[in-house]
């Protein structure tokens, strides 16, 4: 995919990483493990789909809006036929029955469906898929899919116009919980040198079985995301990239119990990135792993579209285990997701791997060790913007120390060669971060960037020395970790808590009762035309 390539974030001359002589018939057999994992978990969840692919079947379909009460539009239609037991065939038979025998527009109908004046349950005991039904379902994906691929194109336009940063993307937060403040402190960060803006997530969003409409102005330890907010933050970094002269990326969340609801949202505003984890919700939000499962490979999908990259969440096993002791698991989910995203036609320049610096700072070594496992994962993950975050779990309140903190972190992020930088806060976890924290912050990485930017590719690393022998350690840990999984299974393997410590059950957690076994005659056009399209891009080698 060179288009994709080319709207990523160029290495500037000299930008790389010291070589690792590693086990390369290790990482082989790592990488295959993880292919076959990720082929197992697909097998078995292959005949199911959710309530939230189905909603955002809808929504593709251009369903937007909410009742008079406040429910999405997309919902209650889905929630009707669900409850009726009469969602298996998937929503998109009955609704563009209707709209065959009713000549209604999507929007106009799902407002009729609403309001009683369509009866959609009516709709949906046809066994037949008509000509005519089938031509309108078509249509409207097809529709879908040139809108996303729309967008894709206008960020490279805007890219090839405007220019962008350099790796590592300098990358930020905004978290006020409104909407227009947002605005003001993602236009001061993008004019103090943020190359990416992410939006935080109100907490509990994740939470939520529907996605809220409108512009909002309440939420809590972060901004509800919605697609009226995707688009006002959209085009207020539009306008401050403009005057700039350099492209301002847009992150923002699809997980949750609504990630791929999100995700198509994200794709139509022309977001850039979206934290979009396969293990995240179901470790840390102990939502039900069929469901995530499920939805992320639909969300994914969206996002292979859309040009998008997606961040992984690995970094958060860090913040309840032993950055040493479990740095393994932290490369065999990187693997994981990497194979995962693989097969929903993610490209290596979509791939923001994510991992953490969290080793505690007064442990002898911390440094060493702390290069090691970056330079590992960017041997495992050539060409992949990995995104590293943080020193959180050893931040202190003590400003002045943290700030040392992060600039070492700055330092070890430059030095090995990663592509996404998020950047650390003196005051992490005192308040949600000040527009003068956020400034110290890009001017602690401009300074350390410029000055180390081409250490990385002239240092050499001992041979068998304390670092390289470090690596080869985490390798061959995450190496036996991929065999037990690939053994038992993804499934059984999460509910044995072996990422970060924490254990799941296939059968507990939220929203498993929205899961539910397609029927033979089950129909998703924009499965289907999705498919299609990425086979055309050249980002899946046969329709899957």
């Amino acid at each position: 995919m060179s288009q994709l390539v080319a709207t990523f974030a160029p290495t500037p001359p000299g930008f790389g990483c010291p070589p690792l002589q590693l086990d390369e018939q290790s990482v082989a057999r790592a990488r295959t493990l993880a292919q076959h994992i990720a082929t197992e978990v697909q097998d078995r969840l292959n005949g199911q789909s959710t309530v939230a692919i189905e909603r955002t079947v809808l929504r593709l379909f251009g369903v937007v809006g909410a009742t008079p009460d406040g429910e999405p539009l997309a919902n209650h239609i889905v929630a009707t036929l669900h409850a009726a037991g009469l969602l298996t065939a998937g929503v998109a038979r009955p609704f563009c029955a209707a709209m065959a025998a009713t000549g209604l527009d999507a929007q106009t109908l799902a407002q009729a469906v609403a309001q009683g004046r369509v009866d959609l349950l009516a709709h949906a005991h046809d066994r037949e898929l008509s000509p005519e039904t089938r031509a309108i379902g078509e249509q409207l994906a097809q529709g879908a899919v040139a809108r996303i691929l729309a967008r894709r194109h206008e960020r490279s336009r805007l890219i090839g116009h405007l220019g962008q940063g350099v790796q590592p993307l300098k990358y930020v937060i905004v978290a006020s919980g409104n909407i227009h403040e947002d605005v003001i402190q993602a236009r001061v960060a993008a004019r103090q040198g943020a190359d990416v803006i992410a939006v935080i997530r109100s907490t509990g969003q994740s939470l939520l079985d529907y996605v809220p409409e409108g512009e909002t102005t309440e939420g809590f330890g972060g901004t509800f995301a919605t697609q009226a907010n995707f688009a006002l933050m959209r085009r207020a970094l539009d306008e401050v990239g403009t005057e700039l002269g350099r492209y301002i990326r847009l992150c923002n969340y699809a997980s949750g119990l609504c990630m791929p609801e999100i995700a198509a949202m994200g794709a139509l505003e022309r977001l850039d990135m979206m934290l979009n984890d396969a293990l995240y919700g179901i470790l840390f939000r102990d939502i039900n792993m069929q469901r995530t499962l499920c939805d992320q490979r639909v969300s994914r999908r969206i996002s292979a579209l859309a040009g998008l990259i997606i961040n992984t969440g690995e970094d958060n096993y860090l913040t309840t285990a032993d950055a040493v002791d479990a740095a393994h698991t932290v490369v065999a989910s990187t693997l994981i997701n990497e194979a995962l995203a693989r097969q929903a036609g993610l490209q290596t320049a979509q791939l923001g791997l994510g991992h953490a610096m969290e080793i505690d700072p007064l442990r002898p070594d911390a440094l060493l060790l702390e290069i090691a496992h970056a330079a590992l994962i960017r041997h495992l993950f050539p060409g992949a913007p990995l995104k590293y975050m943080p020193p959180t779990k050893h931040m202190t309140g003590n400003i002045w120390r943290g700030h040392v903190q992060d600039a070492l972190f700055n330092f070890v992020g430059v030095l090995t060669g990663q592509g996404i930088q998020l950047l650390g806060m003196m005051t992490e976890a005192m308040h949600t971060p000040h527009i003068h924290d956020r400034y110290l912050a890009l001017e602690s990485a401009q300074l350390v960037f410029a000055g180390a930017m081409g250490l990385g590719t002239e240092l050499r690393v001992e041979p068998g020395g304390k670092l390289e022998a470090r690596a080869q350690h985490v390798l061959q840990e995450a190496l036996v970790l991929l065999e037990e999984i690939a053994a038992e299974g993804l499934m059984t393997s999460l509910s044995r808590g072996h990422f970060a410590e924490i254990a799941r059950s296939p059968t507990g957690g939220r929203g498993l009762e929205g899961v539910f076994a397609k029927a033979p005659q089950y129909w998703d056009p924009t499965a289907d035309a999705i498919t299609a399209a990425l086979v055309a891009e050249g980002q899946l080698e046969v329709a899957q």
